[in-house]
């Protein structure tokens, strides 16, 4: 019991941003079909994955996080028509901006989710887990916030 109660305060955190429509309910589907995943992950709720910017997933980083997820509608699904799109084109900007501060390119990923795929959700934030775990605490977390 002690021993997993240190393993979850020495655990990576995780900051999962899920679109409203297809991966945030596919995160919702593995909860409520109790699919179990590693519990270090924080789930954001947004509109949709075209509105994260840079600024934001480095933010979350700054913040304390030691890998991001972004998950949203695969393509040609976005309820808002091409944020799918922007979405995979910023996604190589922020890897580029993160390979320029020295971030390990294993601390972020992009996946496509959709509200049916329950399991892939699970399956995705298990093999993220441990990559991030894999790559160790973040760098760029501020002091104080651990």
């Amino acid at each position: 019991m002690a021993e997993a109660a240190e393993q979850a305060q020495e655990d990576v955190k995780i900051v999962a941003f899920l679109c409203n429509w297809c991966s945030y309910a596919g995160a919702d589907l593995a909860g409520v079909s109790r699919m179990q995943y590693p519990p270090n992950v924080r789930d954001i709720r947004v509109m949709c994955t075209g509105t994260i910017s840079p600024h934001m997933v480095l933010k979350t980083f700054q913040e304390g996080a030691d890998g991001v997820l972004i998950a949203g509608c695969h393509i040609g699904d976005c309820h808002y028509g091409k944020g799918n799109y922007m979405t995979a084109k910023r996604f190589r900007v922020i890897k580029d901006l993160l390979a320029s501060l020295g971030i390990d390119e294993r601390r972020i990923r992009l996946e496509w989710v959709s509200a049916a795929e329950g399991a892939k959700y699970q399956e995705t934030i298990t093999s993220f887990t441990e990559q991030v775990r894999a790559a160790g605490k973040s760098p760029l977390a501020k002091a104080g916030k651990r």
